[in-house]
This record gives C-alpha cells, structure tokens and sequence, in this order.
C-alpha cells in the first residue's frame, strides 16, 4: 500500500507513535509519505520506502498568522494526487481530521476518493476536543473519517461520551519498538547519577499541567526519606520551572537532575529502578509502556488508560489521581524489596510484550484493507 501519513512531528505522544508507526510498515514494504511542517523527531535517519512532504505556511502579510491547515490540505492534495496514495491516515483530530476532509473534498472535484483514517490519541478529545470552541468540528471531522481508531479503550468511552459520534470506533493500541526500548547494560551512566547505589526513579513527559509534574517531586521526597535515591527527570515543557522552584523548596536539588528533551530515551530508562507517572488523565500511557519494557515497574495514577498497560500489584501499582502518599508507599514497599521488585521487572516486561510492535502492526494493515475496500467507488453526497 501507498500510505500518507499526517502528524505532529513533536516529541508528543502522537508524533512518536505516527512515526514508528510508519518505519515499521515500512519495513513491511509499504511505501509511506510524511506529511507535515518539520521532519518527525523519530524520523532521523534515511530509511527504505519513507519519503518525507515538508508544509510550507508562508507569512503574509495579510495573515495574522500563517495559515497552516489551508497549506496542509493543499500539500496533502499534491501528495495524493502525484504519489498516487491509496490512503491517508492522520494522528490528532485537531487540526488533522478537519484537514483531511477538506483534501477529500478538493480531490472529489478531480475525480479522486481518498480514504482517510483518524486515529484519535488523548488531549486531541479530552482537552482541546472537549473545548467549545473546536467541539463541532472535532465532532464533524471523526464522523467525515472513513475509519476512526482510539489508542485504549478508555479514549473509545470518553469519546463517545463527549461527542455524538455516528462513525464505529477501533481499538488499535499503542505500541512498543523492542529493537529500541529493551534492557542494556549502562552502568557507566548508572554510576555518574547514583555514584553510591542509590536507587534510581525517572519520569517522562511533555511538562503540562494535566501530566502532574510536581506529584512527582512530592512523591520523590517521601521515597527519599525512606530509601536513598535519584530521580531523573526527562522531558521539558511550561511546569518545569513550578519543578526546579519546588526542588528548591524541598531542599532536593542535590538528588534530582533535570535532563531536558532526550532521544535516547531507552538508555536512560535501563538504568531506572521505578518509573513515576501520576498524570490526571492518560489515554494509554506510552512513556509507561517504554519504561516497562526496559523492565522498570510504574508506579501511576489510574487515570484514562493507564489501567490497561499496568496492571495493579503485579507491573506496578495504581493510586487515585493526586495520592501522593499512596503512591509513594508502594514505592518505598517495591524498593525495600529486592525480590519483589525482581518479580515485578519481569512482570513489566512479559506485560509490554503484548504491545510489541510487530503484534499491532497487522492490525493497522487489516484496518486499512478494510477501509480501503469499503471505499472502493464510494462518491460522498
């Protein structure tokens, strides 16, 4: 298949997922097209069968700002019409989806149906969907899809709950790149962040509010009390600044290291004895996902979809969002114990081996075979 594939090219949830996304079918010998306004962070090397559509948005001086979506769709035309794509799959619903139809509809008056896939991945419906002023047309755009998928079960409810959605919605979990994110032995970088054999606890996300940042910190002060330890923080975004003034309050500044935007996020990860993740809300929870596949147990909140990727007692624990003491008990109960937290490594791993990579990807195949021959002659009204 000839595939187009429209995302953020960020170190967001959705960029990373789109982009592995599209390296493993790829690799599967399906030709892909990226089509967005900054190579995909993930996407750094050269790879066979990927080929890479830049969005131009020229300033005018007309536009207050410059007019993104209406260069999108018209590259997206360009794309679909000169590389003859048999679909078209956008991650995000806002703008990406309302994007997608307006392609759809400039391509009808050429004689061309394109099949358009929406995958929706979490803040796109929880925040920015749920606000009145985007509702309608997030709303419009999912039922305008030739197919719809949600990341977890949880996203599929919240989202039929939100919204009056006409269009049925698949399940296609996130995924996990084990050729990546796998156990290895970096003691070098162990010893240089805890150079006594403190135990080492790491958190990953984009700093905003709904992530819960500063739980994190109030979680690592309790644990330090109890259990000598680093935290590690990855990652960057508008709460940092909140973090680094509370370490300070705290008295922590010693024992945490602010590590900023990493791409090789899994060296890191190989190092970590507990991953904290005490988000308000998490439509999957890949940051989880990754850390247990390095064999790290998660400690989290039980937000959105994260009760599908750890499971309570056995790959880490749950607490309520903003239990700050509750997960910072587990903690210390994990990290006091060797062999239970032996017991809970493996546990992560045989759990995130569920999610591998090669285990979704005939899913994605199978759904895009799907829509591909229900549109088949399709003229929309």
């Amino acid at each position: 298949m000839k595939i187009g594939i429209v995302c953020y090219p960020t170190y967001g949830g959705s960029g990373v997922v789109a982009t592995e996304l599209g390296l493993g079918l790829a690799r599967k010998g399906h030709e892909i097209h990226f089509i967005t306004y900054r190579r995909p962070v993930r996407l750094a090397h050269f790879e066979a069968n990927i080929f890479y559509h830049e969005v131009d948005s020229e300033d005018y001086p007309l536009f207050e700002y410059p007019p993104y979506d209406t260069a999108l769709a018209s590259k997206i035309v360009d794309v679909v019409r000169y590389q003859n794509l048999d679909i078209l799959h956008v991650h995000y619903a806002i703008p990406h989806a309302a994007v997608a139809y307006m392609a759809k509809k400039i391509l009808l008056t050429k004689g061309y149906y394109l099949p358009v896939v929406t995958t929706l991945h979490g803040t796109d419906i929880t925040l920015v969907g749920n606000n009145g002023a985007f509702a309608p047309v997030v709303e419009f755009s999912i039922n305008k899809s030739d197919g719809v998928t949600a990341v977890s079960q949880s996203l599929k409810e919240e989202t039929l709950e939100l919204f009056d959605i006409q269009r049925n919605i698949r399940v296609i979990y996130n995924f996990i790149n084990f050729e990546r994110f796998r156990k290895t032995n970096k003691e070098h970088f162990k010893k240089i962040i805890a150079p006594n054999g403190e135990r080492i606890i790491s958190h990953t996300s984009n700093f905003r509010k709904v992530k819960r940042v500063e739980d994190v910190i109030r979680i690592f002060e309790k644990i330090q009390k109890k259990v000598p330890s680093k935290l590690i923080m990855i990652g960057d975004g508008p709460e940092r600044q909140n973090c680094e003034r509370l370490c300070r309050e705290l008295n922590l500044c010693d024992d945490i290291r602010f590590l900023g935007k990493q791409d090789a996020i899994e060296e890191l990860l190989a190092i970590c004895d507990l991953f904290i993740m005490p988000s308000e809300n998490e439509s999957f929870g890949l940051a989880a996902l990754e850390a247990m596949a390095c064999e790290v147990p998660v400690i989290s909140s039980n937000g959105g979809g994260l009760p599908e990727v750890n499971i309570h007692g056995v790959t880490g624990y749950l607490s309520d969002v903003g239990d700050v003491a509750s997960m910072a008990q587990h903690a210390i109960e994990l990290l006091q114990n060797e062999d239970k937290l032996a017991e809970f490594r493996k546990n992560a791993l045989e759990q995130a081996r569920r999610f591998d990579i090669e285990n979704i990807l005939p899913d994605y195949e199978r759904y895009y075979e799907e829509v591909i021959a229900r549109s088949v002659h399709k003229v929309e009204s």
